[in-house]
């Protein structure tokens, strides 16, 4: 190979590499070359792995030696968060769905005309989701294409991994935040043109009906077609979902599918994002994730923002135990989810259900190299580090006691983005 500038991260390594466990690497380490995972391994083996891939004394390579209390980990994927509702954050949850939409989403969505409020909000939305380790998400814009645009331009600036999508919505919604369906056409198609020439290989354009009473079948017949010609994705929040399913197709929340339901999502290799802060926060009910699995259905967490109040998806992780232990009060037979399974959903899981498994979600060798190094031994932090913890004790005490604060270096595509 040639000696391209190399990094190496020295330490104890933990992903997965199969659903709902974890795998971890105790004294490893992680080869990357520009933006690709090399090599992994234990580090005794990095002598031959040298060797073998050619790299001398001369290579221009820079080592990173974790401490014992902390980790390595997949960067966390978030699969469903609305940017322009970030404002919004922890309001409105004494509301039902439909009244809180009208009493603050609406209202604040429609300020997205202003693209200087656009850039501020974006910029904020995804400086702070970068912080919690959030090196792939799957944002809502607004309604309006040139504020969505504005979103994209803030991904690229801080180097995040996304899919973005302009909002279609022509019905139930306040008169001066509709579209016709032919404008939902005409601005979808721009908006997905204007992405595509960034030419940036982290950000993509994502077919985005809101949910189910936004849009018409005719407008979905159209989304559809539109999604097939360029290979796209479509996301949506809750999705009266038919022909236009696919693997690429990821549905917020899911809770109340019927087993007919579920073998047709199968079937069509269609995804969930189950967003468990929301669920609760709009009393919207409790999503059996063991169901949806069982069922072979693919499952990735999404924070919900603002339906979520936070933008975490380590508050997700813990939420999503919450909601598991929950369901067991109520079936004394079931098995609550544990820390590996949600850990699973927040990494290779989320991958999965993005269709981006080949690219990331853990450090198998040629993946793209979207990592976090979390410590639990800081200051100022929501813990104290008292007792020394193995890997696999450190991922846990993250998961349930974790901030950004623990959240030591964020990696999106092998560059330092934290």
């Amino acid at each position: 190979m040639s000696c391209e500038k190399l990094l190496i991260v020295f330490g104890n390594i933990v992903h997965c590499t199969e659903q709902f466990k974890i795998h971890v690497i105790e004294n490893g380490f992680v080869m990357v070359s520009a933006n690709k995972i090399l090599e992994v391994n234990k580090e005794s083996a990095l002598l031959e792995a040298k060797v073998r891939l050619n790299i001398t004394k001369g290579c221009n390579i820079e080592e990173i030696r974790l401490k014992k209390s902390q980790i390595l980990i997949p960067g966390l994927i978030d699969t469903h968060i609305h940017a322009p509702q970030y404002p919004n954050s922890g309001l409105g949850y004494d509301k039902p769905l439909l009244d809180w939409l009208d009493s603050y989403t609406y209202k604040l969505e429609k300020k997205y005309k202003d693209l200087e409020f656009s850039k501020k909000v974006y910029n904020a939305v995804v400086r702070k989701t970068l912080n919690h380790g959030t090196t792939t998400a799957c944002y809502f814009g607004s309604l309006f294409a040139d504020s969505s645009m504005e979103l994209v331009d803030s991904v690229i600036k801080h180097g995040q991994r996304a899919l973005i999508g302009k909002i279609n919505m022509i019905t139930l919604a306040p008169s001066d935040y509709l579209e016709t369906r032919s404008e939902s056409v005409a601005r979808t198609e721009s908006f997905i043109k204007a992405v595509l020439a960034k030419q940036n290989d982290l950000v993509q354009p994502v077919i985005t009906p809101r949910f189910a009473l936004s849009v018409d079948m005719d407008l979905m017949t159209e989304l559809g077609r539109i999604a097939k010609q360029y290979d796209l994705h479509i996301q949506a929040s809750r999705l009266n979902f038919s022909s236009h399913t696919s693997r690429k197709t990821i549905l917020a929340h899911g809770i109340y599918l019927t087993d007919s339901e579920l073998k047709l999502l199968a079937e069509r290799g269609t995804s969930v994002s189950h967003c468990p802060e929301s669920n609760t926060c709009l009393k919207s009910g409790l999503c059996d994730v063991r169901r949806l699995i069982e069922a072979g259905i693919k499952v990735g967490l999404g924070t919900d923002v603002s339906g979520g109040p936070s933008a975490s998806v380590v508050q997700a992780m813990k939420a999503a135990l919450d909601v598991s232990v929950h369901i067991s009060f109520q079936k004394p037979s079931y098995v609550p989810l544990n820390f590996e399974a949600v850990f699973y959903l927040a990494t290779l899981g989320g991958a999965e259900a993005l269709a981006y498994e080949d690219k990331i979600g853990n450090f198998e060798t040629g993946k793209d190299f979207d990592a976090l190094i979390v410590d639990m031994d800081l200051e100022n932090c929501s813990s104290d580090y008292l007792l020394d913890c193995s890997p696999s004790e450190i991922l846990q005490k993250f998961i349930y006691l974790g901030d950004d604060r623990n959240i030591v270096n964020v990696f999106v595509a092998g560059r330092r983005v934290k």
